[in-house]
């Protein structure tokens, strides 16, 4: 289950986010080559990815900046820029260009933090813009719980495409990161599930004092939720979406 689009097109164009995005896939393309030799791609980690060891050891503290903009392959890129591409528009629309830009830096630097924090000893190299773009869902959350989020559901053999409300998407995924916070060492690799969480805690409370300036829940109620514009109309709803099935 993962989103594919929500139904909120942004007011202007979204430069910041459009720029984040470039600036990952084409930082991901100036090291792809090293992903045929292992060493090669591990010393690169080394230089430029957030390693808690060495920060327990007073070095590498700009991993905290670049390691927002590497990533380990092509499916942990699109992912993250899907999420990216989903629900920045609209965060970048309610607190402008250089305001988007500044909320997605401090997202994800602090969510770095929140994973040294959860093992300041491993010696792991940690890469991927999840951490800050768990701001931006974060932040989305709190300003539009009721925009709809088309989710892409598959199930075996069955292709299904619901519009959900994002309060529902968000909540999901976080409940899944804190499982999986829980549920495994931090030191170990894998997923940063605590970088998740912390990114996403972060961007809520950043994103705390412009809806609170915009009428807290008086803000919901006049816009029920939703992005303050009309949203896109898709044609697609659950009776016309076709199902797939794969016969052997």
């Amino acid at each position: 289950m993962f989103p594919i689009r929500d139904h909120n097109p942004s007011r202007g164009t979204p430069l910041v986010t459009y720029a984040l995005i470039a600036a990952n896939v084409l930082l991901f393309l100036s090291y792809l080559p090293l992903m045929q030799d292992e060493r090669a791609l591990m010393a690169f980690y080394f230089d430029w990815a957030l390693i808690p060891a060495l920060i327990s050891q007073g070095e590498g503290w700009g991993g905290f900046l670049t390691s927002m903009f590497l990533h380990g392959g092509w499916l942990h890129l699109i992912g993250n820029m899907l999420f990216l591409f989903i629900f920045g528009d609209n965060l970048e629309d309610e607190m402008g260009h250089l305001g988007f830009l500044a909320f997605y830096i401090a997202c994800g630097i602090g969510a770095g933090l929140v994973h040294y924090f959860s093992a300041p000893g491993s010696p792991v190299p940690t890469v991927g813009a999840s951490g800050a773009i768990a701001g931006v869902m974060g932040g989305y959350l709190l300003l539009f719980p009721k925009a709809r989020v088309d989710i892409l559901i598959i199930i075996v053999f069955i292709i299904r495409i619901f519009p959900i409300p994002a309060w529902i998407m968000l909540a999901v995924w976080f409940a899944l990161q804190l499982f999986g916070g829980f549920g495994s060492a931090a030191d170990q690799g894998g997923i940063a599930y605590w970088a998740h969480i912390g990114g996403f805690a972060i961007g809520l409370g950043l994103t705390l004092p412009i809806w609170l300036r915009r009428g807290g829940p008086r803000f919901w109620d006049r816009t029920d939720g939703h992005p303050p514009h009309p949203g896109a109309r898709y044609r697609l709803s659950r009776s016309d979406v076709p199902i797939v099935r794969r016969r052997k």
